[in-house]
């Protein structure tokens, strides 16, 4: 009776022990894991701001100001005349007036290159001028903007081609924070990439172990 009820008992450990390795394998392979990589780069994409939206006057005829400038996910130019009508330029216009000023910056005739007395007794910058003195000038001619970067009356008339001083700060404020924040969450995203390799790997040593 003792041997029975011993063999009875033995088989009950086994049972519980095999639901126990059972239900533990299940735990490491029920999908949680693998699902966070899949949300994390959407919720970092959301976040990174790379690009520009820049608002420019046109008031009076012929007399261009940046107006607005805020970062955002991707780069347009806002083109508003003195009746308050806007209106967004295209991919061709901006090529186009980028374009034709990197053809002045080479000949010298760009205003962007003369001392800001000349370019107020000129009348502006001019909307093409008026675009690569904004923060958008990188995104929208690179090589042109590499041009520009060393040039002292380029760096003085940026900040003459904003309607205020104000507006200008507001810009250079907003713009900074922008890359902080970008950079914060590039590395965020790295990190957890990272740390989500390691806990794949440990979850695969694990199931084996319990195999």
């Amino acid at each position: 009776m003792n041997k029975h009820v011993k063999k009875i008992s033995n088989t009950t450990m086994v049972g519980g022990m095999s639901a126990v390795i059972i239900a533990t394998m299940t735990g490491c392979d029920d999908g949680s894991v693998a699902q966070q990589p899949v949300q994390e780069p959407v919720q970092q994409q959301s976040m990174v701001k790379e690009g520009a939206t820049v608002t420019i006057e046109e008031k009076p005829v012929g007399t261009f100001k940046i107006i607005d400038e805020v970062p955002s996910v991707s780069t347009r130019v806002i083109l508003k005349d003195e009746n308050g009508t806007e209106r967004i330029l295209s991919q061709d216009e901006i090529d186009k007036l980028v374009k034709e000023e990197e053809a002045k910056v080479d000949a010298g005739t760009s205003a962007l290159t003369q001392s800001p007395d000349q370019v107020q007794e000129a009348g502006g910058l001019g909307l093409a001028g008026t675009l690569m003195a904004s923060m958008a000038a990188g995104m929208v001619g690179a090589m042109l903007m590499n041009k520009l970067m060393n040039n002292q009356n380029y760096q003085q008339n940026r900040r003459t081609s904003y309607r205020s001083p104000s507006t200008y700060s507001k810009s250079q404020n907003s713009f900074s924070k922008a890359k902080a924040a970008n950079t914060a969450a590039k590395s965020s995203g790295s990190q957890r990439q990272s740390g989500f390799g390691a806990n794949k790997a440990s979850s695969a040593k694990s199931s084996s172990f319990g195999g």
